[in-house]
């Protein structure tokens, strides 16, 4: 029987660039872009897609009813990858748009890049943080395969500060120190967007199509 793997449309994810990857990976799978509850529950994984201000996706999180389907796939056991604004909703709360209460899956805040940070040469950083940097890895199954240190893309004008340290899973440096993944039990959470990560995302895609989300 094909695995099932649902890719949460609620309307603020890249999720064509996402579910076209993800079929790439796992040619065997099927692929379902959906916010139907009964599907993503049914499915045999789970992908947190999302893009966009945090009011607005919490938003549109809350109108679809999925705050319960959320917890309940973060809680489940059946792997659940988050991308990008899908970590950023499963912490505690965002400093973005004056303040905005996320799903509190994981504890934690999101916070903004502070203004006039610079490099280690005295450049000026700009924020968002668009581009290709490192990230150092801890030990998880879906770095299988990834080199300690690989590049991956980031957009983004917010970080997430973890309140468990326990739970990274990945670091980078932009000014500052930030989190650039996050894992706890069969959920793995990340900053960057693997779909736009060339060969390393590809990579974490598939262990993540073949994780078994034990660590």
């Amino acid at each position: 029987m094909r695995q099932r793997i649902a890719v949460i449309d609620y309307g603020m994810g890249n999720l064509h660039s996402v579910a076209k990857a993800l079929a790439h990976v796992a040619p065997e799978a099927e692929v379902q872009v959906t916010a139907d509850p009964e599907l993503i529950r049914a499915a045999d994984r789970v992908v947190f897609p999302g893009v966009g201000a945090i009011r607005d996706c919490m938003g549109e999180i809350r109108r679809l009813g999925l705050v319960p389907v959320l917890h309940a796939a973060a809680a489940s056991g059946r792997p659940m990858l988050a991308i990008c604004v899908g970590l950023q909703a499963l912490m505690d709360h965002s400093e973005e748009n004056d303040g905005v209460d996320c799903l509190g899956v994981l504890p934690g805040h999101v916070r903004r890049f502070p203004d006039g940070m610079q490099d280690e040469e005295g450049n000026a950083l700009k924020v968002p943080h668009m581009g290709w940097s490192r990230v150092a890895q801890e030990p998880h199954p879906l770095w299988a395969g990834i080199p300690d240190g690989e590049r991956f893309y980031f957009v983004h004008s917010y970080y997430v500060d973890p309140a468990d340290r326990a739970q990274l899973a990945g670091g980078c440096e932009y000014g500052l120190e930030f989190a650039a993944a996050l894992a706890r039990g069969s959920l793995f959470a990340v900053q960057f967007h693997p779909e736009k990560s060339h060969t390393a995302g590809l990579q974490l895609l598939r262990n993540f199509c073949n994780w078994n989300g034990r660590c």
